[in-house]
């Protein structure tokens, strides 16, 4: 068996989850990866750090960002930290001459985004958007039975929702949460997983000169940080719908994620919130029962449990982008993330949502 191709990461401290999916031993992996370095605040916190996730490595615990970008032994850098450090820290990474995956999302806004995308393509570095979802083999096989095998005919509608629940009112004022300038909300944390979903159901091709959606939108806020964000998507091409909403209020449901329907069935996404599906049911459309009862024929799942917590397909990808010499995502293009920042944009114009940077 031939030796995999290796890519040598750095990362934060709060990357836990990442990295520790880096270091997942699995028979389907198609890149070795190896994490050379860490960048944190506290250097002692950061050397625990990778004694717990990093068993098999010996990375360098740097105490700046700075120290991590002028390492000669990293490739590529993961940036996770706050919403509205991503536009200053991609920017450092690139001067440097290190390839990027940003979180997401990628930048407070679209404007943001394209100075960064900018910045990459002047230096001729690989940067990309670390949208995970798109990189799972579930959304990808969905994807292929949706818009290539039609298994639910043509698709009219589309519905996502994410939740959780924060006691953002009497939270610590120094909490990332009640933070209006690091780009807090439900939004950007959350909303952007309903939003893909939707974009993914009804307007797959990636090509960068497709009509944009008219959206309406509404938002509440509890003074300036916005809690429950609900869209409305329509392509006027297609007639197409989608609703995406997310919170901070409540809970979701990890039963149903994510629902598509279309002229032949539907399809119900599940998993333990809409960032990490684990499986998808497809069903086929309600039929008249006896006595006029709607009923609905028995749906066939498909499961796709996985180990970690799945970031692991991404970074297969990404670093295989890398190694094979591309400037950007073959997954999730640069026009891809500016579309969903301007879809973002457009609620917050809508919603009333302002951050100091736009």
């Amino acid at each position: 068996m031939s030796e995999l191709p290796s890519i040598r990461w750095a990362t934060g401290k709060i990357a836990s989850w990442y990295v520790a999916d880096l270091a997942l031993s699995r028979p389907d992996a198609k890149v070795r990866h190896i994490v050379k370095a860490i960048g944190t605040s506290d250097v002692s916190r950061g050397r625990s750090f990778a004694q717990q996730y990093c068993p098999k490595e010996t990375p360098e615990i740097y105490g700046s960002y700075e120290e991590v970008y002028n390492d000669p032994e990293v490739d590529i850098v993961h940036i996770g930290t706050p919403h509205a450090f991503h536009k200053k820290n991609c920017l450092d990474a690139i001067a440097a001459g290190k390839h990027v995956l940003c979180e997401k999302p990628f930048t407070l806004n679209a404007r943001e985004s394209k100075e960064v995308f900018d910045a990459a393509k002047e230096k001729g570095v690989f940067i990309a958007e670390a949208m995970w979802l798109r990189h799972r083999p579930l959304t990808i096989e969905l994807q292929r039975l949706l818009h290539q095998e039609k298994v639910i005919g043509e698709i009219f509608r589309a519905t996502s929702d994410f939740g959780c629940e924060l006691d953002i009112p009497n939270l610590p004022l120094d909490k990332y949460y009640r933070q209006n300038s690091m780009g807090a909300g439900s939004l950007l944390d959350l909303g952007i997983y309903a939003l893909t979903w939707i974009v993914l159901s009804l307007d797959p091709e990636l090509t960068a000169d497709r009509a944009k959606p008219k959206i309406m939108a509404a938002q509440t806020h509890w003074e300036d940080i916005e809690l429950t964000s609900t869209a409305i998507l329509q392509y006027p091409s297609t007639g197409r719908q989608g609703v995406a909403t997310s919170t901070t209020m409540a809970t979701g449901n990890p039963d149903l994620l994510a629902r598509i329907h279309g002229t032949a069935g539907s399809v119900e996404v599940h998993g333990s919130c809409p960032s990490a599906p684990e499986a998808f049911t497809i069903y086929p459309t309600f039929e008249m029962g006896a006595g006029d009862a709607v009923t609905r024929g028995k749906g066939k799942m498909y499961d796709f449990s996985a180990p970690g917590r799945g970031f692991q397909y991404q970074a297969d990808n990404i670093a295989l982008d890398v190694l094979n010499g591309r400037l950007e995502s073959s997954i999730v293009p640069h026009f891809e993330t500016i579309r969903m920042m301007e879809i973002m944009d457009e609620i917050r114009r809508q919603g009333g949502t302002r951050y100091p940077t736009d």
